[in-house]
């Protein structure tokens, strides 16, 4: 596919000290599809002037505010095409809006909004927006994750009846007074989920992702362990699907050893698998009956959709940057058919505004399920923009 030039990129948030911002600009440049040329980097002026020097931005296009930044934007000639948005949780819902009310394409961090409500606003905006509108569950982008994607598509598990997905880690298991766990903990900046919805959306936007099943209810029970802590930082939660299957998701930031522990099991009545985020190369894949097959990235057994996403040779390890950068490739291709006037959404798989809405279901749904005692609450919206529910 031929690309004349690199799509002007701006970014909300992502000043010097952010961990995330990082990522996206490595996940942007990595396939030389973007070009970062203006930034609003931080809520604090003279934050935002020293990140954006020290990226090589163009002073004039360093602003001290995501308002003036999508005004200013949209006025120029060779003004920004999207915008990365890599604030904490509060800040996307208005930033978001700022942007695609400009016809200027959103690439949003998850979750989406703050609060449901927010999240609800936001889909109607971006469906009346000319603007695309990426999520970065990153996750998807592993060529792994599209492989089981196909096989579950194609049959190889046969009817699926079980799922189960845990994402633990162990950095909050005591109090923690960092930058990072001040925002995350705080209801204010985060939103009503803590860790359902700062991991807890990653595994079930996963399992959904793999699957294709559309969840119907779910019952809760949500912990916050850590005294004094507002938000949930353990979450055990039940899942029904639409068509009868069963699923199991766990969330928690208070497990000591473990760092990063994403995992996703799908069974059905002819074979499951099992992948796990730390070694994301390597799937298992289990036909009922038979021997237990290991498939590896680029490996023989591998399929179009993850030879798609694949960029160096098998068993040379690709991981998480990698992985990012593929939500970052398909948003230039959407991106780029957008502007020829194709259809954007014809060739690439990455995580929509939809998605996004579906997240912020799944973690209002959690808490007022667990503020229930576990009561099964039914997904269910109201209009085009719901996908749950029938």
């Amino acid at each position: 596919m031929h690309h004349d030039r690199p799509i002007r990129l701006g970014m909300v948030g992502g000043g010097n000290d952010a961990l995330i911002g990082g990522v996206h600009r490595i996940a942007a440049r990595l396939d030389g599809r973007f070009q970062l040329v203006a930034g609003a980097l931080s809520a604090t002026p003279q934050k935002a002037q020293v990140s954006g020097a020290a990226l090589g931005l163009d002073p004039a296009r360093t602003y001290d505010d995501f308002n003036t930044m999508a005004t200013r934007e949209a006025r120029l000639k060779n003004g920004i095409e999207a915008v990365a948005i890599v604030t904490p949780n509060h800040v996307h819902y208005a930033a978001a809006c700022a942007f695609l009310k400009r016809g200027i394409h959103v690439i949003c961090d998850k979750p989406l909004t703050a609060t449901l409500a927010d999240a609800e606003k936001l889909v109607k905006l971006a469906k009346d927006s000319d603007a695309l509108f990426v999520l970065t569950h990153n996750y998807t982008g592993y060529p792994m994750m599209r492989q089981a994607r196909q096989m579950v598509t194609q049959g190889d598990l046969g009817r699926i009846r079980v799922v189960q997905v845990e994402y633990a880690q162990d950095w909050l298991t005591q109090a923690d007074t960092s930058r990072q766990a001040a925002w995350r903990t705080d209801p204010a900046r985060a939103g009503v989920g803590g860790s359902t919805g700062d991991i807890g959306t990653h595994a079930f936007n996963l399992a959904s992702f793999v699957t294709g099943l559309t969840l119907d209810s779910l019952s809760a029970d949500l912990q916050s362990f850590v005294s004094g802590r507002t938000l949930d930082d353990n979450a055990h939660v039940m899942l029904r699907f639409d068509g009868g299957a069963r699923g199991m998701l766990w969330c928690s930031q208070v497990a000591p050893g473990n760092e990063n522990g994403l995992r996703l099991r799908v069974f059905g009545d002819k074979g499951g698998m099992e992948w796990t985020q730390e070694h994301p190369n390597q799937l298992w894949f289990t036909p009922y009956g038979a021997p237990k097959q290991l498939l590896t990235r680029g490996g023989s057994g591998t399929l179009d959709a993850a030879a798609r996403v694949t960029r160096i040779p098998a068993g040379h390890p690709e991981g998480y940057l990698e992985a990012f950068a593929t939500i970052y490739r398909e948003a230039a291709d959407a991106i780029t058919a957008h502007r020829e006037g194709r259809d954007p959404h014809a060739d690439v798989i990455y995580p929509t505004i939809d998605d996004g809405l579906r997240g912020m279901q799944f973690v209002d749904a959690c808490v007022r399920s667990s503020q229930r005692n576990g009561a099964w609450i039914t997904l269910a919206g109201q209009g085009p923009g719901n996908i749950f529910g029938q």
